[in-house]
């Protein structure tokens, strides 16, 4: 099997009143672009601040929701992380970002100044961390928002991120917010808030790149292989993603213990994104059904909707999302992802066409 997949066409139509005819990306074949139609416009048009608004975390398995308000089940006892969490120094100049939030806080152009140097870095959100472990709501980063869905006449969201790339559209999340009969109009909108629900416009989904093996598996069994990456077409003014709002760099073999990681999430319920910072730390899993191991990350606050979510260094680099063990974790306060390895770098590679011929993890069936 390829390592490009796609999602499958709807089993049956959904009602035209919630729904229009818009395909899924690449329904009919592997890397098939999405249906004609489904751009820029279409996506604005369907996706109103009243939809967005009424989302909710995306399925995790076939009629379940994630719990909007906190992944049921006990959690693994508190601990916090030491080392420099405030991380001011290494953030500015560290992304490759560009464009800030429209001053008129329209959708139809992009920043100036310190904020488009930095990519959002640079504001006093990021200086303003309570403690080690202890989550904030704050307005957000440009390289962070919202990918939104529509499965089985719901609509849903996760979190996603734009990763750098040589065409400047692609964007990262997790596998299982990619999953699922019938998923349709998806949209990346970054640095989504309910007072500004597009502040830098929004981006159609064309494409989707998940491991053939997570496909195949599912999401417990294949859960250290819950990353998607997801090519995105131009906002409605015809800018790229990347040109927009910067994106975060890419970083495989990074390790699992890490003493400085900035966390941020969508959470449900919430009007604004939620960010913490900690030390990640290593975790075998104990379930042979669900084997691997993962990053975690002691973080209050993150409940459904937070999924996809990256794991961020202080100098702009993505090493984890939130995903993998039990989707993510079965607690808000505590997070895992999977280890990005030569399993993720093989994927990205497939997804922006600098490997021709898979290897690895891609060369699986």
């Amino acid at each position: 099997m390829r390592l490009i997949i796609t999602l499958c066409a709807a089993a049956a139509a959904l009602s035209t009143a919630v729904l229009p005819s818009a395909a899924p990306p690449g329904a009919g074949g592997a890397g098939v672009p999405a249906a004609p139609g489904w751009n820029a416009r279409a996506a604005a048009a369907f996706w109103t601040p009243e939809r967005m608004a009424s989302a909710r975390p995306v399925p995790t398995a076939p009629g379940r929701d994630e719990d909007p308000a906190g992944r049921a089940g006990p959690g693994p006892g508190d601990w916090t992380g030491a080392g420099d969490w405030t991380g001011a120094a290494g953030w500015a100049g560290g992304w490759d970002g560009s464009g800030g939030p429209p001053a008129d806080g329209t959708d139809t152009g992009a920043g100036t100044g310190a904020d488009a140097a930095t990519g959002g870095l640079a504001g006093p959100e990021l200086r303003a961390v309570v403690a080690p472990g202890v989550g904030q709501d704050f307005d957000g980063l440009p390289v962070v928002g919202r990918m939104f869905a529509v499965k089985n006449g719901g609509a849903y969201f996760c979190t996603a991120s734009a990763v750098a790339s040589p065409r400047r559209d692609l964007v990262l999340t997790a596998a299982h917010c990619m999953l699922g009969g019938e998923a349709r109009q998806l949209a990346f909108v970054p640095r989504y808030t309910a007072a500004r629900p597009q502040p830098y416009g929004m981006f159609p989904v064309s494409r989707i790149w998940i491991d053939p093996r997570y496909r195949r598996q599912g999401t417990v069994r294949a859960a250290a292989l819950d990353v998607a990456f997801v090519q995105v077409g131009p906002r409605k003014d015809g800018r790229r993603l990347q040109d927009v709002t910067g994106a975060a760099r890419l970083r495989t073999g990074a390790g699992y213990e890490l003493p400085t990681v900035r966390l941020v999430g969508h959470p449900a319920g919430r009007a604004r994104p939620r960010l913490c910072v900690n030390r990640t730390t290593r975790f075998n899993s104990p379930d042979a059904k669900s084997p691997g191991s993962f990053l975690r990350i002691r973080c209050t606050g993150y409940p459904g909707g937070t999924s996809g979510g990256p794991f961020l260094t202080p100098s702009g680099e993505v090493v984890g999302v939130i995903g993998g063990y039990q989707t993510g974790g079965n607690h808000p306060d505590t997070s895992y992802s999977p280890a990005f390895g030569a399993d993720v770098r093989t994927l990205y590679e497939q997804a922006t066409g600098t490997r021709k011929r898979s290897a690895g993890a891609a060369s699986a069936t």
